[in-house]
């Protein structure tokens, strides 16, 4: 790739693969993160690996992908020809869905299971084409910067901000649904501490937040990405899915500003020393874009997740018992610091170095493998 230019739809094709493969692959982490961001009275979970371990214990495997597999049981419903008034189980396992089912049935929905762990559902239709503009944007940028093969840091930072300022288009609704979507355990998970905290208090002061015990006592049903859409777009209109567009831009920016750069630069080390005066395109050994990514990516993630806590807390349409609803960034900012103090703007940074450093390095070594230009050599 050294000299080559490479097509916009061959850069699309490979930042929408790379950003598909690395994000189902830490997509557990990341919903770890949601819910230690979203935790504000109540301390459902102690940690990233408490929170994975409770996930899988009352959720199931699957239930770390909460967000990634939105329409997983809805489609194995409809693959077995469930009945509509019988509820699934509350995991969904490949032993139980061969026991309820035909051969046909089973293979069916498994190659199903197969197209939903690639990343289907959410994944497979925002936030491939997130990932796809984010990094095809960066490298448009660099190359209208560039003079002679060669881009200023100033140049740099500004293709950051121009890319991160793009994505914000799909990234709003992508992470409205997907927070939604990962918060619901959490929620589930407070409503037995809730109810036995209420228990051992001396007074019977009700909550002015939770629901009358009646409303409590039906199983909340778990949300799906289309109903969730569908009611944002009844309730609010488009709008609704761009709620939080304002923070999520504050958060993309900054982080695409520092990580694109930094990246360029880890990407190139070794090469201008040894002579090689190759163009802003010059691909890299396999390692060091691994090793560059996950550095850049970590460093990037960590600096903005002051941010990223205030975006997610925007986001959360559902609140649990005494959790505070915001009017705004500012607002947000005061509240979190009036009665959770400044820690609470790192809640989730380790789980967010540990997501974005092994996507990105996963991201840029898909997308440098050139896997956009062997699909459209196939195709053309």
């Amino acid at each position: 790739m050294g000299d080559k230019k490479v097509s916009l739809p061959a850069k699309l094709i490979n930042g929408g693969v790379a950003g598909l493969v690395g994000v189902t692959c830490v997509f557990p982490i990341d919903l770890a993160k949601t819910r230690l961001q979203n935790q504000q009275g109540i301390q459902v979970y102690k940690g990233m690996f408490d929170c994975l371990a409770k996930t899988v214990r009352s959720e199931g495997y699957f239930g770390c992908y909460r967000g990634n597999f939105s329409i997983y049981n809805h489609i194995l419903i409809r693959v077995t020809n469930a009945a509509p008034g019988v509820a699934s189980p509350p995991t969904l396992t490949l032993k139980s869905f061969k026991s309820s089912c035909s051969w046909m049935q089973f293979g069916a929905g498994f190659i199903i299971w197969i197209l939903c762990f690639a990343g289907a559902a959410v994944n497979l239709t925002l936030v491939t084409p997130e990932k796809a503009i984010k990094l095809a944007a960066n490298d448009v940028f660099r190359q209208k910067l560039s003079k002679d093969g060669r881009l200023p840091l100033w140049g740099e930072v500004l293709a950051g901000c121009g890319a991160g300022t793009c994505q914000v288009v799909v990234t709003t609704p992508m992470e409205m649904l997907k927070i939604q979507l990962q918060d619901a355990g959490r929620l589930a998970a407070q409503r037995p501490v809730s109810a036995a905290a209420q228990a051992a208090a001396p007074g019977p002061a009700p909550s002015l937040v939770a629901p009358p015990p009646q409303a409590q006592s039906a199983p909340a049903q778990r949300p799906s990405a289309t109903g969730i859409t569908v009611q944002l777009l009844k309730t609010r209109g488009l709008a609704g899915l761009y709620r939080g567009a304002g923070a999520t831009l504050m958060r993309d920016v900054p982080f695409s500003m520092i990580y694109f750069p930094l990246f360029a630069n880890l990407n190139a080390l070794g090469r201008d020393s040894a002579g090689n005066q190759a163009d802003t395109q010059a691909q890299a050994p396999f390692w060091q874009s691994f090793v560059a990514g996950c550095s850049a990516g970590s460093v990037a993630a960590v600096a903005v997740t002051p941010l990223d806590v205030i975006k997610t807390r925007l986001q959360t349409l559902q609140k649990g018992a005494g959790e505070d609803t915001y009017r705004g960034v500012v607002d947000c900012m005061r509240r979190i610091m009036e009665r959770e103090g400044p820690s609470a703007f790192l809640k989730g940074a380790t789980c967010r170095a540990l997501v974005i450093a092994p996507l990105f390095g996963i991201a840029q070594v898909v997308y440098f493998l050139g896997v956009g230009e062997t699909v459209l050599g196939i195709l053309g």
